[in-house]
């Protein structure tokens, strides 16, 4: 099964009605390591990856690891540029071969991330590529208060958005957040079904780490199809590393780092995979 194109992975989603995780990698290792376990538990797969991550390692690094770890690959599985506030970084991500970019005009007026919406929609459509648009950004967990409607546009502001731009998933907040949850949220569940009957197209999940299996399944079936996974990767990315080095304190073997770092990651998007029903959904 070659790569292949974020909306091919998403329409059979939304409309069997499981979630494709999109899980957001820090380096070769992770990248491998996501991919090997989609292999495994035969799942679909969307490899994210963060401005940072892209600028610090390179466009073109990341993408030869990309395409090198992909040969021969067995399930279907995109390369997806997550949350870009920046024109000229998506411009080349489109050119370099991403399948999929998250344009973050949240901080702009809904108008001026409309235009420049249109615009990227466009472009990536020369590229066969597809883009994920937002209007209302993602607060850390720190900065999210009780009320779940902290930074909502209307309903209509949203359905406009979607319908003028041609964006071919939407990010709506919920009552969401980016990092680790420190309680179980409060999320506007409605909001993502009232999107999904006006718009007919598939919402993405942001801010997942800490969400409950409850809530993912609610979500996912009210047409969440596209599950962020960013900050869980970190954590367990981080902790394995610092759990064998902690059982190991005076051996200097990286390569064996590596591999148990390798093996907590996998097993991670695994346990991902099986959650939100993707496990054997390959073709």
């Amino acid at each position: 099964m070659p790569v292949v194109t974020t909306k091919s992975l998403l329409d059979r989603a939304f409309s069997e009605h499981y979630g494709v995780a999109a899980i957001n990698v820090v380096n070769d290792l992770t990248m491998e390591a996501v991919l090997a376990a989609a292999e495994q538990a035969r799942s679909p797969l969307i490899v994210a990856t963060s401005v940072k991550t892209v600028k610090s390692a390179g466009y073109e690094v990341i993408f030869a690891m990309w395409q090198e770890m992909t040969r021969s690959i067995s399930v279907p599985v995109s390369l997806h540029l997550d949350h870009c506030p920046e024109r000229e970084v998506i411009t080349r991500c489109l050119k370099t071969g991403w399948n999929s970019v998250l344009f973050d005009g949240s901080k702009l007026s809904v108008e001026e991330n409309r235009r420049q919406c249109i615009e990227i929609v466009q472009e990536a459509q020369g590229y066969g590529a597809q883009v994920e648009g937002e209007i209302e950004g993602f607060k850390r967990v720190e900065q999210v208060t009780d009320d779940a409607t902290f930074n909502q546009q209307s309903l209509q502001a949203a359905v406009e958005f979607v319908r003028s731009t041609g964006v071919d998933v939407f990010a709506p907040a919920i009552g969401n957040a980016h990092g680790m949850y420190k309680t179980t949220p409060t999320l506007d569940s409605q909001r993502v079904t009232d999107i999904v009957e006006a718009t007919g197209i598939p919402v993405a999940l942001h801010g997942g780490t800490g969400m409950t299996p409850d809530q993912f399944s609610d979500l996912i079936a009210r047409g969440c199809a596209k599950v962020n996974i960013s900050t869980a990767l970190k954590i367990r990315f981080m902790q394995s590393g610092y759990d064998y080095i902690t059982e190991h304190p005076t051996e200097y073997d990286p390569p064996a780092l590596f591999v148990y770092q390798r093996a907590q990651v996998l097993d991670m998007a695994k346990e991902y995979f099986h959650l939100f029903g993707s496990e054997g959904k390959a073709w």
